[in-house]
């Protein structure tokens, strides 16, 4: 068994593990970033990129050349009638836009910007299999791939691998699942070169609710939402059953669905849930992104939550890693901001998602009314605000970087 050190070791390579590494890197930490797909040419789903977390990026140097299309406007849309139109024009340039990035893109700048810093190391296509401890506090992982298993010590472990987090699990550290959600989502995509539209739109149609983007650089994605637990039922009926349902939702895109819409295995059904890790802390163990908060698709959260974690957590790890500390305290600061945080958005999505896909006599009566006057209110402005910079946003700590490193502010 091959056997290495570092100060951090990150499990998983996603957007929440690649910022991280990158940050700590920069700032002289020695870290590994074990990722058990070897490939980036896998499946993603969130693309959508709200400002805060593109001002990160920015700052980091990595939005340079890098593509995806900006869109200026998030839509509720009810046939032909716009009932909510957020103008993201209205926040100050350069934050007055949504970025559509296919996740592949982004993950594969972050990487390359990684492998160009001292001090990181990358394992690729290594599975976290169990966690290192010592005297109650965990001390590193061992992870495996096609050609044997690697131990990586570190002062710290952090958990980057998502909504099934391993990493948590191995720990024993419990997930509450607070609120299910009416809907299931049902992910794909068409290839519709000129029908952009620089929105995100939710369209409500006599079917089911559907969300709808321009997808880079060719393309737009399409989620169709079910009844929770439903779409094992309707895929069994076959694909033309299956199609017809798509069209009956998403008209707009009827000959394309027609066209695409071949088999099955080109949708991509996703479990929507919202739940929380009991515990975010451990001696030698911190969780971020969705392996410690999972959140729905609504409001494009995801991303920009997990790249608000690790720019929080940044500067108390590299304290935390000079001073020799793996104990949970060290990081109390982090677990107290991102909570606060996380609670406030988690609050705001339960409300959308019954704004927005909620059904019944009633709500599809007012739904228009208050969708009209929401925008000429003082709290909608706050609301835009929350959704596009998160509740506590904060600056990169370039002021900790030790390592030569691309400039930011490029846009």
């Amino acid at each position: 068994m091959r056997e290495i050190e570092a100060d951090v070791c990150v499990s998983g390579g996603g957007p929440a593990g690649l910022v991280l590494a990158l940050l700590l890197a920069r700032s002289g930490v020695d870290v590994v970033v074990a990722e058990r797909s070897a490939s980036l040419d896998r499946e993603y789903r969130g693309e959508i990129i709200q400002p805060g977390a593109l001002r990160t990026l920015d700052q980091l140097g990595v939005l340079d050349g890098l593509g995806g299309y900006p869109m200026r406007h998030f839509q509720l849309v009810q046939g032909e009638r716009t009932l909510l139109d957020i103008d993201y024009q209205t926040l100050p340039a350069p934050d007055d836009h949504l970025l559509s990035l296919p996740q592949r893109l982004l993950l594969e700048r972050l990487l390359g910007e990684c492998k160009a810093t001292p001090g990181f190391r990358l394992l690729s296509g290594c599975s976290t299999r169990a966690l290192l401890e010592e005297n109650g506090a965990v001390t590193g992982i061992r992870c495996g791939s096609g050609d044997g298993e690697t131990q990586v010590r570190a002062r710290w472990v952090v958990a980057a691998d998502g909504r099934y987090s391993k990493t948590r699990s191995l720990a024993g550290i419990g997930y509450d699942k607070f609120e299910k959600f009416e809907h299931d989502v049902v992910w794909f995509k068409l290839i519709a070169p000129e029908r952009r539209t620089s929105a995100v739109r939710i369209h409500r149609t006599a079917a089911d609710p559907v969300l709808v983007h321009d997808s880079y650089p060719d393309r737009v994605q399409i989620g169709w939402t079910l009844a929770k637990g439903s779409y094992k039922t309707v895929a069994a009926k076959g694909i033309e059953h299956v199609r017809e349902q798509l069209i009956a939702a998403v008209p707009q895109h009827a000959d394309l669905i027609r066209e695409q819409v071949t088999a099955l295995s080109e949708l991509s059904p996703l479990d929507v849930f919202s739940g929380r890790a009991q515990e975010w802390v451990r001696p030698g163990l911190v969780l971020i992104g969705d392996a410690a908060h999972t959140h729905s698709p609504i409001g494009a959260q995801g991303i920009n939550l997990a790249i608000a974690d690790a720019v929080a957590l940044h500067p108390e790890l590299v304290a935390a890693v000079a001073a020799k500390d793996n104990r949970p305290a060290a990081l109390a600061g982090f677990e107290a901001e991102r909570r606060a945080a996380v609670d406030t958005v988690f609050t705001l999505q339960s409300r959308q998602n019954k704004g927005m896909l909620s059904s019944g006599r009633i709500v599809d009566a007012v739904r228009p009314v208050i969708a009209k006057l929401l925008p000429h209110t003082p709290i909608f402005r706050k609301i835009l605000n929350l959704v596009a910079f998160g509740a506590r946003p904060r600056d990169v700590r370039a002021d900790l970087f030790r390592a030569p490193s691309n400039p930011g502010g490029t846009r």
